[in-house]
């Protein structure tokens, strides 16, 4: 088992993750799955983002501040940017084209679908985000039943409107308040929430740049402590990794089994719902892989024909 890669074994730790969930399901042991293995998959997560702002902080700072001058960082940041546009857009745009044409959610039974965008709306209108017609279906006396159980208890239609409201005066702020909140008011209070990974990696940027700028002597120090701190996260990475099967396992086992209990059918249509979103995804992922590129090498070839023409 040990000479096994570390990739079958977190395969192995879902697939007895299913096994386990379907188990579970038919003899009625949901709840015991819920109190006593869903919790290590929550602690795999929490551990995850205990390492992932730090992580992300020390890295921009080794990796900017390591090329010793602002004239390479201004030419790499460019090609970077460039770069990560264009990919970014075709990723999207192909991945809309996949949704659109294979339809995964289709797959998936009213029943589900209509528990799924419950659980959705509720959790927008928690966190101020609008939706169209949000109100008139979390109110709908046919889904009545259902929102109080997803929800613990009945919605009140004073408490939508007030959340919506909310979500409007979101809507009329400035078009460069994207620019104002990745600006970081308070280091300390971004580094303690990971939805605030942009301001993160504002501050790196801006702490490297001005390393750059300081007198090496002094710099000097700041660069070791910034790697040995990048090398120990990069180890905590590693053992958390070390045992992500089981982690795995309990995640995958805790998360079915929270949403079918003890209906072993609703398992079953869990899993065929996502069956269909796996196999379109990593038919994207294969696409990405090998004809994106494919074309990026093609592409940088020609830019490195062109570089030598010129110099002849």
């Amino acid at each position: 088992m040990n000479k096994l890669a570390l990739h079958w074994k977190i395969i192995i730790g879902m697939v007895l993750g299913i096994i386990w969930s379907l188990l579970s399901s038919s003899l009625g042991w949901s709840q015991f799955t819920l109190d006593w293995i869903a919790p290590f998959g929550t602690i795999f997560i929490n551990l995850l983002k205990l390492i992932a702002i730090p992580l992300v902080l020390f890295s921009i700072i080794n990796g900017i501040a390591s090329m010793g001058s602002t004239t390479n960082l201004g030419r790499l940041g460019f090609k970077t940017l460039g770069l990560y546009f264009l990919t970014t857009v075709f990723a999207v745009g192909f991945g809309l084209l996949l949704v659109n044409v294979f339809q995964p959610g289709v797959h998936i039974n009213e029943n589900s679908r209509i528990d799924n965008r419950i659980s959705y709306e509720l959790w927008a209108n928690e966190h101020g985000v609008e939706i169209k017609d949000s109100k008139n279906f979390l109110l709908n006396p046919q889904y009545t039943d259902r929102v109080q159980n997803l929800s613990g208890e009945l919605v009140d239609a004073s408490a939508i409107e007030s959340r919506i409201k909310t979500a409007e005066a979101l809507q009329d702020q400035s078009p460069l308040q994207f620019l104002v909140d990745i600006v970081p008011e308070n280091l300390f209070m971004s580094l303690s929430n990971n939805s605030l990974m942009l301001q993160i990696i504002f501050f790196a940027i801006f702490f490297s740049i001005a390393l750059l700028f300081i007198p090496q002597e002094k710099a000097r120090p700041v660069m070791g402590f910034i790697e040995g701190c990048l090398e120990v996260f990069l180890k905590m990475v590693d053992f958390v990794m070390q045992a992500a099967p089981f982690f795995v396992f309990a995640l995958l086992a805790g998360v079915v089994s929270e949403m079918a209990q003890d209906d072993v059918g609703k398992v079953v249509e869990i899993f065929k719902g996502l069956s269909w979103y796996t196999l379109t995804v990593l038919g994207g992922l294969l696409f990405m892989m090998t004809i994106e590129i494919k074309l990026f090498i093609k592409y940088r070839l020609f830019y490195l024909s062109m570089i030598i023409l010129r110099r002849y």
